[in-house]
This record gives C-alpha cells, structure tokens and sequence, in this order.
C-alpha cells in the first residue's frame, strides 16, 4: 500500500494491520524454511508495508502531519 493510502486508516485500523502484516511476514519466513515460497519478492514487499505503517504511527505520535 502507498503511504497516502494509508494516511487515511485509524491509528487502531493500522495497529491490526501491522499485527496482520508481521503475522504474513512470519508465515512467509516459514514458508521460505520449508521451501514452499514460489515469490520471494513478497518477503521485501510485507517488509516495506511494516516499514510504512510503522512510520506513519510514530508520525502521528510526534504530531507530524502531511
């Protein structure tokens, strides 16, 4: 998702996506481990989503708008 997207969400709704997201990057470590994972790109991909939501929260925190 793009940070404008995510601009939009409610510090609750961004918190059960980070959650939902970390859950996504655990299951694809496991899947990698096991050898099942046909796209590694998405390992980069839940990262850089983690990243995002993680910036805007703290943003927030400081009282940084856009």
């Amino acid at each position: 998702m793009k940070p404008v997207e995510l601009q939009k969400f409610t510090d609750e709704e961004l918190l059960q996506m980070l959650e939902d997201s970390k859950r996504k990057l655990m299951d694809l470590r496991f899947q990698l481990e096991m050898n099942r994972l046909k796209n590694h790109s998405q390992i980069t991909s839940v990262k850089r989503d983690i990243a995002r939501i993680k910036t805007i929260l703290r943003g927030r925190e400081l009282g940084i708008r856009r």
